[in-house]
């Protein structure tokens, strides 16, 4: 297994031909970023938040975890729309950005007991989408 600026940022593994991109690598974070989260909207939409009736856009979280989780959404976004630029797990890729785009659009025009259901299944199909992503890339090497 090799990497040289000849293979354009790709992983080349000899046994299959396959090649694998760099941007792979940050797959795992992803992972780790997507089961924060979930994690966090827990937290500040969870349903001890929806039984004491506290609406979480009066009391949103603090700045840094806001800014983080802001950056976090922003940096997760440039990841997938550069992973649609190989072959090699485009599929996953674009299932993530539509179940995304989707569990937006849902969000946007539903109630808030329902906000923490939609976000909850598209983490969890986007977390499928990761490790499928991973999985592929394991088996190709």
């Amino acid at each position: 297994m090799h990497c040289n600026r000849a293979t354009g940022g790709f992983i080349n593994s000899t046994q299959t031909g396959m090649d694998i991109p760099i941007l792979l690598y940050l797959a795992p974070l992803c992972l780790l970023f997507e089961g924060w989260q979930l994690m966090v909207a827990e937290r500040h939409l969870g349903i001890k938040q929806i039984e004491k009736g506290v609406d979480p856009r009066d009391r949103g979280p603090g700045e840094l975890l806001s800014f983080l989780w802001g950056s976090g959404i922003m940096i997760y976004w440039v990841w997938m729309i550069l992973m649609l630029i190989p072959k090699f797990g485009r599929a996953q890729i674009v299932c993530m950005l539509v179940v995304s785009l989707a569990g937006y659009s849902l969000r946007r025009n539903s109630g808030l007991k329902w906000i923490l259901v939609i976000l909850t299944l598209e983490g969890a199909i986007r977390i499928g989408m990761i490790i499928s992503l991973i999985g592929s890339a394991w088996r190709s090497l």
